[in-house]
């Protein structure tokens, strides 16, 4: 049986704080408000995988309220999210996720987010979509105020 995920995150821009996007720390003046790192791409990812399979959502799993997640790079949670899924005799066919940012330029960054996320869930890179777009100048994401990003999935019960 195939199971499809869909997430979605979006976290404000501040000064004085790293951008963190795929696990890579993005050169910028700004950085993404957030109890953890505040990754936006990967919290959109964990999000479409826990959904596909049914198991909540990152705030279910890793709460704002808990003190051992300030900080902590969402790599790290979604490794649990791996493990998780594995758990559950899930396995990821592939994920496709597009960052929604005026600025920065993220096209220099997307092979190393490649990499961080097939490593972190132990695909293949081929496995691993990032796009990146923006709004044209609209919204939010457009005058600067924040970033989003948009995540799909494909997973496949194994056996049990």
């Amino acid at each position: 049986m195939q199971r499809i995920g869909f997430g979605y995150d979006v976290h404000r821009l501040v000064a004085e704080r790293p951008l963190i996007l795929g696990g890579v720390t993005v050169d910028y003046e700004l950085g993404l408000l957030g109890h953890s790192d505040a990754d936006v791409l990967v919290h959109a990812l964990m999000d479409a995988l826990l959904g596909a399979a049914a198991l909540g959502d990152i705030g279910t799993h890793f709460p704002d309220t808990d003190e051992q997640y300030r900080g902590i790079s969402s790599l790290i949670l979604l490794e649990k999210v791996a493990q998780l899924l594995r758990e559950h005799k899930l396995a990821i066919n592939n994920i496709d996720v597009t960052v929604v940012a005026q600025k920065p330029k993220l096209a220099p960054y997307i092979v190393q987010m490649r990499s961080n996320l097939s490593h972190s869930l132990s695909l293949s890179q081929d496995a691993v979509s990032i796009k990146a777009t923006t709004t044209e100048g609209l919204g939010f994401t457009g005058i600067g105020e924040g970033i989003a990003a948009y995540a799909v999935c494909l997973l496949e019960q194994k056996e049990k």
